[in-house]
């Protein structure tokens, strides 16, 4: 502690800590609003974000379904919780886009000069596109029991299934709000998130039984972050018991929180 900060009675320090942490709630808060206006003034891109994972949910349900046996249960029931986890992590692509697309049109530079907390920027990015999953959640969910999804567990276990969901979104978009601030425009930000995506989630339980792939890689699907929210998912919403999958589940989301988020924030403050 300095001389002067030691010079400060702790009153004060603290009204200063909670006047801080109230400018950065009402900065966030601003800019989710803003990215919020930006999908309701594009509805296009709303629309289409949402038909992808329709798309994939009948192709699955009426070509491929068919032709994939799961013990147990129907496919539908046990493609819907996959095709959940697809969506939200394909989802984070837009967070990378958006972010490299304000960074290199000047937007960020605009930003600095207002008097305004720096992370800001992008826990409003993380925020609003939180909002965006949980509206295209709920489209998929509907979509899902109008194709034969049922629930076998109760109200609560479902909830509980989309809250880890949800969690597991929020990090995702931390993750790719790194990359979108390491990429040199938005074009190379989708470029370089997909490379990620597709092994981790074809690599997966999202679509076929893990049983189904080589032995080699049975290990790394069931293990790897999507492989596992993927299984938790599935339990929460079809029944059965949940074990330490949840946790697994939780500590990845949070791992990826701890680790990303702060490198995100790193990046943010020395590229702008």
């Amino acid at each position: 502690m300095t001389i002067e900060a030691s010079l400060v009675p702790p009153q004060s320090r603290r009204l200063s800590l909670a006047g801080d942490l109230k400018m950065m709630v009402g900065d966030a808060a601003t800019i989710t609003w803003r990215n919020l206006l930006g999908y309701i003034r594009i509805p296009e891109a709303a629309f289409f974000s949402s038909v992808q994972p329709i798309m994939f949910v009948l192709l699955f349900r009426y070509v491929f379904g068919g032709a994939i046996p799961i013990p147990g249960m129907t496919y539908v029931n046990y493609l819907i919780p996959g095709i959940f986890v697809q969506t939200v992590a394909f989802g984070a692509v837009g967070t990378s886009i958006g972010l490299a697309q304000d960074l290199h049109t000047g937007l960020v530079e605009r930003f600095r000069a207002l008097p305004m907390s720096r992370s800001a920027v992008l826990a409003g990015r993380t925020v609003a596109d939180l909002v965006r999953n949980v509206f295209v959640v709920l489209i998929i969910t509907g979509v899902g029991f109008a194709v034969g999804f049922r629930l076998h567990a109760s109200v609560l276990a479902f909830i509980a299934g989309l809250g880890v969901l949800l969690l597991f979104s929020y990090a995702l978009s931390w993750g790719f709000a790194l990359i979108g601030l390491l990429a040199p425009n938005a074009e190379t930000a989708q470029v370089m998130s997909f490379p990620i995506l597709f092994p981790l989630t074809f690599a997966s339980p999202a679509f076929v039984p893990v049983s189904s792939m080589p032995s080699w890689l049975q290990g790394f699907a069931n293990n790897q972050p999507v492989g596992v929210v993927v299984n938790t998912t599935r339990v929460l919403m079809n029944g059965g018991p949940v074990g330490s999958l949840a946790w697994k589940a939780v500590a990845w989301s949070f791992g990826i929180l701890i680790v990303l988020g702060p490198l995100a924030v790193r990046r943010y403050r020395r590229a702008s």
